[in-house]
């Protein structure tokens, strides 16, 4: 969520929003939860076993 990707100093306290765009690749199963992803980014997720929940 979010307020995890805060928490975690992964984005700025005051974002309201954030996006997630592939670069890399992932080996560990994420979910994502009101987050958005790119077509890339959501196609990676997803092949390492994870998902993304609008």
């Amino acid at each position: 969520t979010l307020e995890s990707l805060k928490k975690a100093g992964i984005v700025p306290r005051r974002a309201r929003q954030a996006k997630v765009f592939a670069s890399g690749s992932i080996d560990k199963a994420l979910t994502l939860r009101g987050i958005r992803a790119t077509r890339g980014a959501r196609a990676a997720i997803e092949a390492a076993g994870g998902k993304v929940e609008e």
